[in-house]
């Protein structure tokens, strides 16, 4: 193994030799199911679910096989930058190990021509890997993208220039990402806030939405789920639209019950269907959680169906909606 350095930060650890990095480990048999020579994986260390040291881990995990790669450690402004270079060597598969927001940026900026995205469990949500790979582990993850993956297009939506690969919620139940994401870096005080604004505004702010040119609809949450995780959608002709229509504490308590133990689609608050095209307005800016991640929409928004959104290295079937 040698490293390469730039103002001597070791920015890549390139792979030339497995068989001399393993110490005479035998080498890991590869996916048949395509062909894999040369890899990147792109560690963000101050990702949360990540870790200083991951870097490393990646390249001694790597070395084991019988391939060449390259460890990019993303730094900071650069990132924008290493993710083109990355995406530009036209690797046989780019593995992202970063955060979520980076790895929807990735399989955004590959689009269906591009090389084969896995993304790796480095977040806090993690839905796109867990929906992949069925597990938080990204060492797990990494091993069955290579010894079990194959090529897998992953359908998705795009609201207001924000691509997502499993599921969009829209509407009042979305404020309660910031709070979550506020007790996740220990900030009670400001937790408590933004439960108290979530509480307030739950069950007022009902937003409208049509689908596919049909009449519009009101709903407390409108909630988009992609063909990679919906139970739903038997084909990948769409997205899967489910109104949430709960009007108290308890019918919202009921919802996550069935959520928690069966099938939420089963409770009478919930309609679901199918659609490509969706308009969705309501009378302030619209919160939304975008694949776990928090956001502010407009006063309204469009969102379209992504038949064909990346590429993806992972096992068939994929894990689905009962990881995520």
């Amino acid at each position: 193994m040698t490293a390469d350095t730039q103002n001597d930060a070791p920015n890549f650890l390139s792979l030339l030799d497995p068989a001399a990095a393993s110490q005479g480990e035998t080498p890991r048999p590869l996916t048949e199911a395509v062909r894999l020579e040369r890899v990147i994986i792109l560690v963000n260390p101050l990702s949360g679910g990540v870790g200083a040291q991951a870097a490393d881990e990646a390249a001694a995990l790597l070395a084991v096989y019988p391939l060449q790669a390259e460890v990019v450690v993303l730094e900071g402004a650069r990132i924008p930058d290493q993710i083109g270079e990355a995406l530009a060597a036209r690797p046989d598969v780019l593995f992202i190990l970063a955060g979520d927001g980076t790895a929807r940026s990735v399989a955004a900026r590959a689009g269906s021509d591009g090389p084969l995205i896995a993304p790796l469990p480095g977040g806090t949500m993690n839905m796109l890997p867990k929906a992949l790979y069925g597990t938080g582990d990204w060492k797990k993850a990494l091993r069955l993208a290579l010894e079990e993956g194959a090529p897998l297009a992953v359908a998705g939506g795009e609201v207001e220039g924000e691509a997502f690969y499993c599921a969009a919620i829209l509407g009042s139940p979305a404020l309660w990402a910031p709070a979550r994401e506020a007790i996740r870096e220990g900030k009670l005080k400001m937790a408590w806030t933004y439960a108290r604004r979530a509480l307030k505004k739950a069950f007022s702010g009902r937003v409208r939405y049509a689908l596919d040119g049909s009449e519009r609809e009101k709903a407390e949450a409108l909630v988009l789920i992609s063909p990679l995780i919906s139970k739903a959608m038997d084909k990948c002709d769409g997205l899967e639209a489910a109104a949430m229509n709960t009007a108290d504490a308890a019918q919202a308590f009921r919802l996550a019950a069935h959520a928690l133990f069966d099938d939420w689609r089963q409770d009478p608050t919930v309609t679901t269907r199918g659609a490509r095209r969706i308009e969705v307005e309501a009378r302030s800016r619209i919160p939304a959680v975008i694949d776990g991640e928090p956001m502010l929409l407009g006063r309204e928004a469009a969102v379209r169906f992504l038949p064909r959104a990346f590429m993806a290295l992972a096992p068939k079937p994929p894990a689905g909606e009962d990881s995520v």
